[in-house]
């Protein structure tokens, strides 16, 4: 018979542990290896949804540069209504963007390379904050 094994962290302890994991993600996806990775697996996606990834990695960066939403951490290009993708460019907008446990209306354009690998131009206009109570049905958390 196979043992299991169950950790107990105190509260307190279970946080710093989440942090230092957190931390150690960022330091490894910064590695050129890993990038590759990503690389990888962006390419065996369709080139629609290739487009909308490069399009939030890409927006999350200027938004954060930008510093109207510092602590953005997550984007969705269609939560409102579908993302448009055009030629070389995808069009939103009903997206959202979320930054320190609030979610709010994002509309935005960006521009991809022709292999829909990289973004190479995002505007945006954020907009009002989405209420809490209406997470749930947009698929927010």
């Amino acid at each position: 018979m196979g043992e299991t094994m169950t950790l107990a962290f105190a509260p307190d302890a279970c946080v710093r542990a989440w942090f230092a994991l957190a931390a150690a993600g960022c330091v490894l996806a910064s590695l050129p290896a890993l990038a590759g990775t990503i690389k990888d697996q962006m390419a065996k996606l369709d080139p629609e949804e290739r487009a909308h990834q490069a399009c939030a990695i890409k927006g999350l960066e200027v938004i954060r540069h930008d510093k109207k939403l510092p602590g953005a951490d997550h984007l969705k290009t269609g939560i409102f209504g579908r993302a448009v993708y055009v030629g070389n460019e995808v069009t939103a907008k009903g997206g959202a963007v979320k930054a320190h446990d609030h979610w709010y209306k994002l509309k935005f354009s960006c521009t991809v390379t022709a292999d829909q690998m990289k973004a190479t131009a995002f505007t945006y206009e954020i907009g009002a904050e989405v209420p809490p109570d209406k997470w749930q049905d947009l698929g927010l958390w």
